[in-house]
């Protein structure tokens, strides 16, 4: 990055200093950045700015709002896509005669698209720069006149950059107290300030008052991860559960509570994919974990969390993308990344991706490839409409897959080689299809509608070799089985955004009604087979005889949304957030004596954020959650168990440092759960009751963002209290299974930023997981493990190449129990892979 220097008629003979390097009385620049410690008492009226000027620089181009009374004006930025966007609050878009105008300079300088000022609403001004193929670099200075953004490129670094276009409107001539925006460069980010999945609204993490952590595509890339599960591992509170479905299912625990009802993720804000459907890495853009209950926006749900995925999105101007992943255990991965327009007014943009993934494992026998396809287009229909449509197809096939692993009741282990079943008659082959639409339109700049339509359908075949019982930690009772079984999930949502004020009190309105549809069949047939001895096994068996399959059971499940949200800005630093949602369930069932289950349910979510300065936030939030039972639970006079319920209380802080490049966030929470289905212990019959109840209290801290130029940081810790506290069946105090106590995690890169060697970077990863319980009854536990992650890394303008190393000392560890000995899942031995991309 070069060294940057004032925009003024000195500049070549002074180089601007940081904001921390200055000591300077109360000036308009630094009331832009610092919010009075004293809390406001009274509005802050509408400032216009009366003109923008775009100013070639011999560095770049500089961006100026005129105004009167910069000092009283507010500015936060953020990032989206290759977008950086800078929102002023407090002021107005105004030329001399009253009337609003939008300011534009399309290609003002090299690797710039355009930048952009406009009204977003009444009190709000945005100012966009749109980088051509990456994020751009904003760096801030303080100046007398205001602040200041440097913008430079390595093109305009050598060449002087060509005259702006003429704005749509004439600024005014008059100007006081300017606002600069000089922007520069190429950034990669740690900290990502904005997130949607919280309110369903592009709101300020430190704006919301709930826990929510972003896991940029930069963390994703420097860490090379294969599959969501591995994607969170940075975040505090978040662990892995067991899988029955292969690597790239997902299943999570959150806040210690969830088990399946975590299973599979949203898509963009919408449901996608249960605990058997597929989901890629290739189309990340970022995840979003928002913690806690999530029913409010999201319906029926477990209150852990859910994991959102942000999806990459159709770019106004070409971009390609040409990458090959080797490894150990024979692994190899070509990938293919195309973007761009379609026409020559950037109306029509369209997205490709597509990647194919082959690998074998530590574990004999093991097989396991997965494609990947991802097609998508952009249409603008006019000024303030744009259709999004996507497509994406996975293919996972395994001959046969991994299987789980046993702990002896002395605690040995087993060689990781050990295949515990009979490979010649296992395979699994999944598909997963998703498909849908995205549709906004802009009534005004304060008003918008948006209508989505979201479908996943999944389908596996399977022949699997099932443990039912360990003899004599040495005979392994074993079943085969063939299984078909589909999971397909449809969604649609419509829902009205709109801004506007009381008097002195601005809100944000949401109000939507969504209706979803979950189809589930499984259809199968078993078999016995002979007894495996795990310690000197004979895998030649004859074939095993299946019956015919009979008709599929099948699971339905409708549910119809109504939620109405409210993001209330009560001063400029007081923010109250109000919302409630009304779900209506019904649940049809072809294998019970009563087929329909009629259910409903009221999620209020409250929560206020105090802001004593810019950086920092102080949060409080109550919410609820709820989730159907299931009709393979029996109750005793016949009847359909309630829905569980959950709430949870939180309060935290939300802080920036080092001039808004480090972020942290410090939590503490309750979450209970109840109504819980248990085994009645006095019934022989097998018959449940309703009776359970479990908390989980917790403190998390997570941190994540830029310590020093080149040196970038995610750390996590969680302490996690999980147990039971009511049941019948087993003891008040009992710890949750796979829910460690203490949990944390570091990710840690550094850049060489000058020099011969700018672009090499080294990357280390601790990840530490406590001692979980094994089973409900608490008479085993899976001893904690460190894992160890390195990289190393060179990028030089689009070529990247990187060696990544997961668990680099070969720690041996179990990573999930599903409540028993003989379905105990083993942890990735030392993996190897060495990559290189070519971004043009």
């Amino acid at each position: 990055m070069p060294d940057y220097l004032r925009i003024d008629k000195d500049w070549q003979n002074q180089k601007i200093r940081q904001l921390s390097e200055l000591e300077i009385p109360i000036t308009s620049a630094q009331k832009l950045l610092v919010q009075s410690n004293t809390p406001q008492t009274t509005p802050v009226p509408t400032i216009p700015i009366t003109g923008v000027r775009a100013n070639p620089t011999d560095k770049g181009v500089e961006v100026i709002l005129e105004t009167l009374q910069g000092t009283q004006l507010q500015v936060t930025n953020r990032s989206a896509g290759n977008n950086f966007i800078v929102d002023i609050t407090g002021g107005q878009l105004r030329l001399p005669s009253g009337d609003a105008f939008t300011f534009r300079s399309e290609k003002p300088l090299a690797e710039i698209t355009e930048i952009t000022a406009t009204n977003i609403d009444a009190n709000t001004v945005r100012v966009t720069v749109v980088g051509e193929k990456a994020l751009p670099t904003v760096e801030l200075f303080d100046d007398n006149t205001g602040l200041v953004f440097g913008i430079t490129s390595a093109t305009t670094a050598t060449s002087p950059p060509p005259q702006p276009e003429t704005p749509q409107a004439e600024p005014s001539a008059e100007a006081d107290e300017p606002i600069e925006l000089v922007v520069t460069g190429e950034q990669d980010s740690y900290r990502v300030p904005n997130a949607s999945t919280a309110t369903r609204t592009d709101t300020p993490l430190r704006d919301i008052p709930q826990s929510i952590q972003v896991v940029p595509r930069q963390v994703l890339e420097n860490r090379n991860v294969r599959t969501v599960s591995e994607a969170v591992e940075t975040v505090s509170g978040v662990v892995n559960n067991i899988k029955f479905y292969g690597p790239n299912t997902t299943n999570l625990i959150i806040r210690g509570v969830g088990g399946f009802g975590q299973a599979g993720t949203f898509r963009n804000g919408f449901r996608d994919v249960n605990l058997y459907g597929l989901t890629g890495v290739e189309t990340i853009e970022q995840v979003e974990i928002l913690k806690g209950p999530a029913s409010v926006l999201f319906g029926a749900f477990e209150p852990g969390g859910i994991v959102n995925i942000v999806t990459k999105q159709p770019l106004s101007d070409p971009y390609y993308r040409l990458a090959f992943e080797a490894g150990n255990y024979g692994f190899y991965r070509p990938i293919i990344d195309l973007s761009g327009p379609l026409d020559a007014n950037k109306n029509v943009l369209y997205r490709f991706i597509a990647s194919y993934q082959d690998s074998n494992s530590i574990r004999d026998f093991v097989s396991e490839n997965l494609i990947e396809i991802a097609p998508s287009i952009t249409l603008k229909l006019g000024n303030r409409t744009n259709l999004n449509l996507y497509y994406e197809y996975l293919d996972y096939s395994a001959d046969p897959y991994d299987s789980l692993d046993v702990l002896l009741s002395d605690g040995r282990k087993l060689p990781r080689s050990r295949y515990l079943g009979y490979p010649d008659e296992v395979y699994r082959h999944t598909t997963t299809q998703k498909f849908g639409y995205t549709l906004n339109h802009k009534f005004s700049d304060n008003w918008q509608i948006r209508n989505n339509l979201s479908v996943s359908l999944s389908r596996t075949k399977e022949q699997n070799v099932s443990p039912s019982n360990l003899v004599d930690d040495r005979s392994l009772e074993l079943v085969a089985g063939k299984r078909e079984f589909s999971g397909d999930v449809y969604s649609g949502t419509i829902d009205l955004l709109g801004k506007f004020n009381t008097g002195s009190i601005s809100h944000q309105v949401l109000v939507g009604f969504d209706i979803s549809r979950r189809e589930d069949t499984f259809g199968f047939v078993e078999s016995n087979l002979p007894n495996l001895d795990i310690f000197n096994p004979n895998y030649n068996i004859p074939k095993p005889e299946f019956a015919e399959f009979a008709v599929p059971p099948y699971q339905n499940t409708q549910s119809y949304g109504i939620y109405l949200q409210d993001q209330i800005a009560l001063l400029n630093n007081l923010k109250l957030l109000i919302g409630g949602r009304f779900d209506w369930v019904s649940q049809e069932y072809l294998f019970t004596e009563t087929p329909i289950l009629n259910d409903s349910a009221f999620s209020p979510r409250i929560g206020l954020v105090y802001q004593p300065s810019q950086s920092i936030s102080l949060y409080t939030s109550y919410s609820q959650s709820f989730n159907p039972s299931n009709a393979f639970s029996r109750n005793p006079d016949g009847r359909f168990f309630e829905p569980t319920k959950g709430a949870q209380y939180e309060a935290g802080i939300k802080a920036d440092f080092l001039d808004r490049k480090l972020s942290t966030t410090l939590v503490t929470y309750q979450i209970t759960k109840s109504n819980i289905i248990t085994r009645d212990p006095n019934d022989p019959g097998g018959f449940s009751i309703q009776v359970g109840e479990q908390q989980s209290r917790g403190i998390e801290l997570d941190i994540a963002g830029e310590i020093l130029q080149g040196l970038k940081v995610v750390a996590s810790y969680a302490y996690t209290d999980a147990e039971v506290t009511k049941d019948r069946a087993f003891a008040v105090g009992n710890k949750l299974i796979g829910v460690p106590e203490n949990q944390a995690s570091l990710w840690t890169t550094y850049e060489i930023q000058q020099g011969n060697l700018k672009g090499l970077g080294f990357g280390l990863g601790l990840f530490y997981v406590g001692t979980v319980a094994g089973d409900l009854d608490n008479t085993f536990t899976l001893e904690d493990y460190l894992r160890t992650d390195a990289a190393l890394y060179y990028k030089r303008d689009g070529l990247k190449a990187a060696i990544n190393i997961r668990n680099l000392f070969d720690t041996d560890y179990f990573s999930g129990s599903d409540g028993g000995r003989i379905y105990i899942q083993r942890g990735a031995p030392l993996t190897i892979t060495g990559s290189i991309s070519w971004e043009f």
